[in-house]
């Protein structure tokens, strides 16, 4: 149930532990069977599964199909949708659905809305044949990426509000699992069942049309399972309880409606931490630095390192993905036992060190072994940091705006650095990967300095339960 006292940070956080005893690693561990930490595992899930379906699962039908690879790199920019969810936050966060609403509350009726969005686009792009018209599968593509960054930004919103601040690094750590397994499911699941859906070709068409001749019947099985799929995710928004309603005053006109929408979310952020705010942007805007400009080389380094797509795959969408999850579900962990900013520092260190692993990976040569070590314990060292920043993002943010400010947070953290890795590929044709990699670790000293600073700064005035 929400209150009004403040939620305890950083600095409150570390104050109030040395009043209440500090819980047993099993009490710790237990949150994760908490029905919120379960409905976030699930929920993440259905967050997870439309990204890789709209961009690199995309990409490879639409390569399959004989799509150029120029036109392929245009309709990448699908993904800006995610970058630009701030925009249309507001009306997320504020603006109730005619009949949804009163049905199943604000956040809720906005997420089982977005998952309809994204099962009719899936649907779309299923029965879509990108041979014949490639108009449809865009605009069922848009769809679905509209669909999931409205989703996205109403299930932070329930995330926030569904627990106090001392269990949101173990909602984000859920939430990251369930994500991941999605991403899985979205990327090597759909290629599994689309290669199983393939009809053997006659004999002799193999040789006319190739052995991997583009078959659309198969890829239409794979999407219309992805859009199946998805409910995992409305499954569980009709059987939850929607968080605590934050009461809204009612607004007298439209001016005032825009006002409590779009301009007090801001300035609330503004006015509870004044010339802190500075500070505490400029960490959200660098802190993934390291890993989003280091990772646009991650693959053309592994083909020109001779690693097949085979050992690519196996090493990243196995090893890869399991550490993330371990990452996440230890940053969890350690965030609630240790406190927030203090994980966040040791995500800091170890993504920022984990890119030096490549840069030896680089001299090293090709070598599996090599590959799987130095993949696993980066992507360890993400999801450690990533459950930490999610924890922080959600601290940061006042209850009555929350969709609305971790929005902005969310795509502020990817702007700066996917602005600088727009440029990584001419870093690696002039210096070598060995120095890139290297690059990459010295950007993440800076975050350093950030996060010490802000752990000085208290977090406070966000109203969360």
């Amino acid at each position: 149930m929400s209150d009004t006292s403040p939620i305890p940070t950083a600095t409150a956080v570390s104050a109030a532990s040395t009043d209440a005893p500090r819980p047993t690693w099993l009490q710790t561990l237990r949150v994760y069977l908490e029905p919120a930490s379960l409905r976030m595992l699930t929920l993440g899930f259905s967050a997870g599964l439309p990204l890789l379906l709209v961009l690199g699962t995309l990409s490879f039908r639409l390569r399959e199909a004989g799509i150029d690879r120029s036109t392929i790199g245009y309709l990448s920019w699908v993904g800006l949708a995610y970058g630009f969810k701030w925009v249309w936050a507001p009306l997320v966060d504020r603006m109730p659905l005619p009949l949804l609403t009163r049905w199943l509350g604000r956040r809720r009726s906005w997420l089982l809305l977005s998952q309809a969005v994204v099962v009719a686009g899936l649907v779309g792009m299923a029965l879509a044949d990108p041979r014949e018209m490639l108009g449809p599968i865009v605009w069922c593509a848009l769809a679905v990426a509209f669909g999931s960054a409205t989703q996205d930004i109403a299930l932070d919103a329930f995330r926030i509000e569904s627990a106090d601040a001392r269990h949101q690094a173990a909602l984000a750590a859920s939430y990251q699992t369930g994500y991941r397994l999605a991403m899985i499911w979205a990327g090597a699941g759909v290629l599994w069942i689309a290669a199983r859906a393939e009809v053997a070709p006659a004999v002799g068409q193999a040789v006319a049309q190739g052995a991997a001749a583009y078959q659309n019947g198969a890829w239409q099985v794979a999407y219309l399972a992805m859009a199946a799929s998805m409910a995992v995710g409305i499954v569980t928004v009709l059987f939850s309880r929607e968080p605590a309603q934050v009461v809204l005053p009612p607004a007298k006109n439209a001016a005032e409606w825009i006002k409590g929408a779009v301009v007090d979310p801001f300035a609330d952020f503004l006015t509870r931490y004044g010339w802190h705010a500075a500070l505490i942007l400029a960490l959200i805007a660098v802190y993934r630095i390291s890993d989003v400009v280091m990772g646009i080389m991650a693959n053309p380094f592994y083909v020109d390192m001779g690693f097949t797509k085979d050992e690519v795959a196996a090493v990243t969408k196995i090893y890869g993905v399991v550490m993330t999850l371990v990452g996440a579900f230890v940053g969890g962990v350690l965030s609630m036992r240790f406190g927030v900013m203090r994980i966040l520092m040791l995500g800091a260190v170890l993504s920022a060190g984990s890119n030096l692993l490549f840069a030896w990976l680089a001299g090293h040569g090709h070598d599996v072994t090599a590959l799987i070590a130095v993949v696993s314990a980066d992507n360890l060292a993400s999801g450690i940091a990533s459950a930490a920043f999610i924890a922080y993002l959600s601290s940061l943010t006042n209850v009555s705006y929350s969709a609305t400010q971790y929005a902005l947070f969310s795509s502020l953290m990817l702007l700066l650095p996917k602005f600088i890795a727009g440029f990584s590929g001419r870093y690696v044709d002039g210096f070598g990967y060995a120095h890139f990699f290297t690059a990459t670790a010295l950007l993440g000293v800076p975050v350093l300095l950030l996060v010490w600073l802000a752990s000085r700064v208290e977090i406070v005035g966000t109203n969360h339960k």
